[in-house]
C-alpha cells in the first residue's frame, strides 16, 4: 500500500487497532474514553500556577465530562482573576452553578478536602514542593514537565507519590499523540531492526541569568514566587510575562526562567523533556536511563550524547535542516523520523494510518488529559506515571550537569548515583532559601 493510500484510511481505525495491538505487546496502556456517569460525583480540580501553560490546561480539563474547576492558584493577583472569570464564563455558558475560588498561597488551596487532584503548571523550581505537599494530604496530581528542578527532588517525590498512593501523571503529552505511539510501537516490535543511535533533537543547555532589573508590579508577590530559589533574582517581566483584562490580552510569550541556570534548565530540559522522553520509551529505557554523559564541545564531541546499557546511543542532534524538534531512530534495517507535525520512514510499512498528514498527534492532548482522569477514577498508573516522568528528567539533568562541568559523567540509573564522583554529586541537588525544605 502506498503512503498516500494508507493515510487515507480512517484515524478511528488507527486509534482503535493501533493502540490496543501495541498494549497487547506491553508497549503502550491503552487510552480508553471517558464518558459521562451519573451515579459517579464529579471529580473537583484545583490548579496551580495560572500562566499560559494552565490556559491550555484548564481549556481541555474543564470541558471533559464529570470535572468540575473549583479553585485557582497564583501569586499574581491579575492571573487569578483571569482565571476565575474564564471559569465562571464557562459555567454559566453552559448553565452550571458551580463556585470558583482563587487563592495566592497554594496551602490554601490544597488544604481544600473537597478537592480530589491537582494540575500544577508553576515555574519547574516549584514542582517538587507543591507536588509532595500535594500528596501529604491526598491530592492527586497532573504535573507540568520537567518533572522536578533537580535529581534529589525526583528521588523524594516518587517517593511521596507511591507512599501516600497518589496518581501522579507527568505533562508530556506526546505520550498520547498516535504519531509517537506509533513510531514507538514500530521500534519495539523490531521492525526497524536493532536500534543503535537515536537523534533526539530538542536544544541546547541554560545560560546565566542577565535579564536587567525592573520593578516589580502592583498585586505580583515576588518572593513567593522565588520561593526556594536560592539565588539572586531580581524581577524582570521576561520571568512573569503581564497579561491585562481591560482589554484581554494574555502572555505574549513564554516565561523566560526556562531559559536561565538559576531558574531553569534551558532547552535540555524544556523540550528535552519531551524528545528524550520518546527516545527512552523507544528503546526500552524509559525507566531506567544512561551509563555516560557527554556534553556537546568536549574534546571532538559535537552533540550532547547519551550512551546506554544496551548500546544505543542518543545524541541531541538535528536530523531535517529545519532543526525539526523530534526523534529519528536509526535500526539495522530501516530508519522512522517523527515530530508532532510530521513522520517519515523509510518503508511504506512503517506508516501510521491517519485520516489526515496534518494532524498526526490523534488528539493527543485531550488524550493525555482523559488519561489523567480515567487513572484517577480507577486508580491505576497513568500512559506517564511518576517514575517514567522522573526518568526522563534525571536524563534532562545530567545533560545539564555534564554541561556544567565540561566533560563527561557516568551514571549508575539503577541506583541513581554517579560513578566514582564526588564533584558530580554536589549537583544532585541545590541548596534552597531559608525557611524552606525538601
Amino acid at each position: 500500500m502506498s503512503k498516500k493510500n494508507k493515510t487515507q484510511l480512517s484515524r478511528r481505525k488507527f486509534l482503535g487497532t493501533g493502540l490496543l495491538g501495541a498494549a497487547g505487546i506491553g508497549v503502550i496502556p491503552q487510552i480508553g474514553i471517558a464518558r459521562p456517569n451519573p451515579r459517579l460525583s464529579p471529580l473537583r480540580l484545583g490548579f496551580i500556577g495560572l500562566g499560559r501553560q494552565n490556559n491550555g490546561l484548564m481549556n481541555s480539563f474543564i470541558t471533559l465530562p464529570d470535572i468540575e474547576v473549583v479553585a485557582g492558584c497564583d501569586v499574581y493577583d491579575v492571573k487569578r482573576e483571569r482565571f476565575k472569570r474564564k471559569a465562571d464564563e464557562h459555567y454559566k455558558s453552559h448553565g452550571k452553578t458551580v463556585k470558583v475560588d482563587v487563592y495566592e498561597n497554594y496551602h490554601d488551596l490544597l488544604a481544600r478536602k473537597d478537592i480530589d487532584a491537582v494540575v500544577i503548571a508553576t515555574p519547574d523550581h516549584w514542582h517538587a514542593l507543591m507536588a509532595i505537599d500535594a500528596c501529604k494530604v491526598n491530592k492527586d496530581i497532573y504535573l507540568e514537565k520537567p518533572l522536578t528542578f533537580t535529581i534529589k527532588e525526583g528521588q523524594e517525590l516518587v517517593k511521596a507519590v507511591r507512599a501516600n498512593n497518589i496518581v501522579l501523571a507527568t505533562g508530556c503529552m506526546q505520550r498520547s499523540y498516535a504519531n509517537f505511539q506509533h513510531a514507538v510501537t514500530m521500534v519495539q516490535k523490531g521492525r526497524i531492526g536493532k536500534i543503535s543511535k537515536v537523534y533526539a533533537c530538542s536544544g541546547g543547555p541554560p545560560k546565566p541569568f542577565d535579564l536587567p532589573k525592573e520593578e516589580i508590579p502592583s498585586g505580583l508577590n515576588w518572593d513567593m514566587w522565588l520561593g526556594p530559589l536560592n539565588a539572586d533574582i531580581h524581577y524582570n517581566h521576561e520571568l512573569n510575562p503581564p497579561i491585562s483584562l481591560n482589554p484581554p490580552e494574555n502572555e505574549k510569550m513564554w516565561g523566560a526562567w526556562r531559559w536561565y541556570k538559576e531558574t531553569g534548565g534551558g532547552l535540555t530540559t524544556d523540550w528535552g523533556a519531551h524528545m528524550f522522553d520518546i527516545a527512552q520509551w523507544g528503546i526500552g529505557m524509559d525507566r531506567n536511563g544512561p551509563i555516560e554523559i557527554i556534553p556537546a564541545g568536549y574534546q571532538d564531541t559535537n552533540f550532547l550524547t547519551f550512551k546506554y546499557a544496551n548500546g544505543v546511543v542518543v545524541t541531541e542532534q538535528p536530523f531535517d535542516e529545519k532543526e525539526s524538534r523530534g526523534c529519528k531512530f536509526f535500526g539495522e534495517d530501516g530508519w522512522i523520523e517523527v515530530t508532532r507535525s510530521s513522520y517519515n520512514a523509510s518503508d511504506p510499512s512503517l506508516y501510521p494510518v491517519l485520516a489526515d498528514e496534518k494532524d498526526m498527534s490523534g488528539g493527543g492532548g485531550r488524550a493525555h488529559h482523559i488519561d489523567f482522569i480515567e487513572s484517577v477514577r480507577r486508580r491505576k498508573d497513568p500512559i506517564a506515571p511518576v517514575e517514567i516522568g522522573h526518568s526522563t528528567c534525571v536524563t534532562c539533568t545530567l545533560g545539564n550537569i555534564a554541561y556544567e562541568l565540561m566533560r563527561p559523567v557516568k551514571w549508575d540509573p539503577i541506583n541513581e548515583k554517579f560513578v566514582n564522583d564526588a564533584e558530580a554529586e554536589q549537583h544532585m541537588h541545590r541548596s534552597y532559601r531559608p525557611g524552606y525544605r525538601l
